[in-house]
């Protein structure tokens, strides 16, 4: 314990230190029965912990703004997943890195060794704004009108730890597309930004409430042009329209993305207006010089490369290479299986892109590598070296690049495998198709269950793991098949439709069938997407029906992908949105804590962040009270007025005002210092008032 202290008084920021030291308090008072099991769970969440399906092990989710990750950095990850974890590195479809079976003890030595290279697992799970994504071309792409590397950055910094997003009703994703090809994909986030100039200034067209999942919904345009030093007060003020009217109760009802379709997008952008004024700052001016500029590689003699496969050279230059706008350089993909890396060819790996490319690398959407700044003479000795190292392999993003969450191997969520599958699809890509590795329309994305980790919502050809019962009532692994969506431009998409669930040993006879129609019908210069709507559900349904057929079942379809027994259905709660928490003297820690965070704040001048602290404690306060009588709101807004009409109304709780309004002084005042302190004094004295009335009740009732 004294080696760990130690580490932390070698980090620079006190900030980070303390909220590690505060994990450590945390795990041990809840190892000591001091900390209810969801309240834990909801604070570990929020610090990058996500529990396993393996019994007493977590998965560790390390938080990359945009992707970008250094090699000094990568090999600080290796390090410490080979001291901590299973010595593999999982890249993410939302640019992280995953590690996995790590000890929840051991957490906060973990984190704050990650901290010594600037890396943080901070709310990157959890109700919290997630890592916030971006094109991984942003920098380098011939298309974009400006690089958006510093906003998303930018976004990232300002949202970290920040008190308006720690506990909200469920996740909120951000992306920043490098161009309108919209390669991060706008229209499944809650906020998706494609950059634009309009009149000289830069600024960027705004997607509002998109998302996948069981129930995927399509963004909506928010602005046509929002002028870049808004999009941080913008994202502020939806973040707290989010905090305050979103689903609390229902977790299957409450992404944003909902909220929006019940108050429709008038009503939204309304109710953001109104939080304008109680903003932190009315303009945020990026600043682009935020990140370091690349570190470029050397250049190197001209010594011959001798290329053992031509072919296959030829094949990942066409497929993985392409020209940056800053002429002399090429960008260089690395297709990923799975997204994994063992963390010692991740060293291998980093010395290789220190040599050849830029020390900067970004992590792709589909769990791939972009490396960067590579210089034309480095092309063929670096793809020798990579092809040692089997990471040459051509085809990326392409149908053979396929896209998988982890599934069944960790996530509690999981219904049936999405890892072992993959691998069979791409053998058969790989053996029986070889052409496709130049087909880039289509995608073939994965998921272990309908919640669309793998993206598979999105894909021209998605699965997702599923159960289907025979006549005898045995349940077997399945597969849901969804068929036509893909990404468009300028932040338009398409859904894909659910065609058929089928027996999941039936996968790769269902990828032939649909590559052999598709090389049947499809016309010249067909998107698939296209091809799809001409022929029409019905056509892909009767070419898929035959392998939903039951009557047919071998043994072998009770065993799943890389299983050897038949088939158990094993799913536990998922931990990806939190939960509520609903005990009353957790509560009133809850807000007594906040209370001191409001403090704190203050001191420090922060007087935005005071104010919503001091907030957060008077809806946890409240919630607590009504509790106690077994209402339960589902939205903050509730808890206002279920106060007013159970304890304010009723005379149990004397206010001179309407407690709505008076809480909601929120958003009708700025954040002025004089305001900070009023309000952190009102909502101080109606903890206390609450405590008091609390006590008195249960000692009458006690004596009773």
């Amino acid at each position: 314990m004294q080696s760990f202290r130690t580490e932390l008084e070698d980090l620079n920021n006190p900030v980070v230190a303390r909220d590690i030291l505060d994990l450590e308090k945390k795990i041990r008072l809840f190892r000591e029965g001091k900390i209810d099991d969801d309240k834990f769970r909801s604070l570990r969440l929020a610090r990058g912990i996500y529990g396993q399906r393996q019994s007493g092990v977590q998965m560790i989710r390390i938080k990359l703004p945009l992707g970008r990750v250094t090699t000094k950095q990568l090999r600080r990850i290796a390090d410490i997943s080979d001291e901590y974890a299973s010595k593999n590195l999982h890249a993410t479809t939302r640019q992280d890195i995953q590690i996995h079976f790590v000890s929840l003890d051991r957490t906060p030595e973990l984190w704050s060794k990650l901290e010594k290279d600037d890396i943080t697992t901070r709310e990157a799970c959890g109700n919290t704004v997630r890592n916030v994504t971006a094109s991984d071309l942003a920098g380098i792409d011939p298309k974009e009108p400006f690089d958006v590397s510093p906003h998303a950055y930018e976004t990232f910094r300002y949202f970290l730890r920040n008190p308006v997003c720690q506990e909200m009703g469920r996740k909120f994703k951000i992306s920043f597309s490098s161009s309108e090809d919209d390669t991060a994909f706008s229209f499944i986030h809650d906020l998706g930004f494609i950059p634009k100039i309009v009149d000289g200034k830069r600024g960027f067209k705004v997607m509002i409430g998109g998302g996948l999942g069981a129930n995927p919904y399509l963004a909506l345009v928010a602005y046509e042009f929002l002028e870049e030093d808004q999009v941080i007060p913008f994202t502020e003020a939806v973040l707290r329209v989010f905090d305050r009217y979103g689903e609390r109760t229902r977790r299957m009802k409450a992404r944003f993305k909902f909220l929006l379709d019940d108050f429709g997008l008038e009503k939204i952008m309304a109710l953001v207006e109104e939080e304008r004024r109680a903003l932190k700052v009315q303009q945020y001016p990026i600043d682009l010089n935020v990140l370091p500029e690349p570190v470029l590689p050397e250049s190197i003699p001209a010594a011959e490369a001798v290329i053992a496969d031509a072919a296959k050279y030829e094949r990942w230059y066409k497929t993985n290479v392409f020209k940056q706008k800053q002429d002399g350089f090429f960008g260089v993909y690395v297709k990923l299986p799975l997204g994994n890396m063992s963390s010692t060819l991740t060293r291998h790996f980093a010395d290789i892109v220190d040599q050849y490319a830029a020390t900067e690398l970004r992590i792709t959407v589909n769990q791939g590598y972009l490396l960067r700044y590579v210089r034309p003479e480095a092309l063929k000795h670096l793809y020798i070296a990579l092809d040692k190292l089997a990471l040459a392999e051509p085809g990326f993003d392409s149908v053979a690049d396929i896209t998988a969450c982890p599934g069944t191997e960790s996530c509690n969520l999981a219904i049936s495998d999405s890892t072992n599958i993959s691998l069979a699809l791409e053998k058969v890509i790989r053996e029986e198709y070889p052409d496709m590795v130049f087909n880039t329309d289509i995608k073939i994305k994965i998921s272990g269950c309908p919640n669309s980790c793998g993206q598979h919502g999105l894909a021209g050809i998605g699965l997702h793991g599923s159960t289907i019962k025979d006549k005898q009532g045995k349940v077997l692994p399945a597969l849901v098949v969804l068929l036509g969506g893909g990404k468009l431009k300028d932040g338009e998409g398409i859904i894909s439709d659910k065609i058929i669930k089928i027996p999941s040993k039936r996968g790769p006879h269902a990828l032939r069938i649909l590559f052999d129609d598709y090389e049947a019908n499809s016309q010249q210069g067909e998107y698939y997407h296209d091809y799809f709507k001409r022929l029409g559900r019905n056509h892909f349904y009767t070419l898929l029906k035959p392998l939903g057929d039951l009557t047919t079942v071998e043994p072998t379809d009770y065993i799943d992908w890389g299983e050897e027994h038949n088939f158990i259905l094993h799913t536990a709660v998922g931990e990806c949105a939190g939960v509520i928490i609903d005990l009353v003297a957790t509560l009133f820690y809850d807000s007594e804590e906040k209370l001191e965070w409001s403090r704190e704040a203050l001191r420090n001048a922060q007087y935005s962040d005071s104010i919503y602290h001091s907030y957060s404690a008077f809806i946890n306060t409240a919630k607590a009270m009504l509790l106690t009588r077994d209402i339960k709101p589902s939205t903050q807004i509730q808890v206002l007025n279920d106060f007013q009409t159970h304890f304010v109304e009723t005379g149990n709780i004397p206010l001179a005002t309407n407690f709505r309004e008076f809480v909601l002084r929120i958003n009708k005042s700025e954040p002025t210092e004089e305001f900070a302190i009023a309000y952190l004094e009102d909502s101080k004295k109606f903890l206390e008032d609450i405590v008091a009335y609390r006590a008195a009740v249960t000692n009458e009732v006690a004596v009773k």
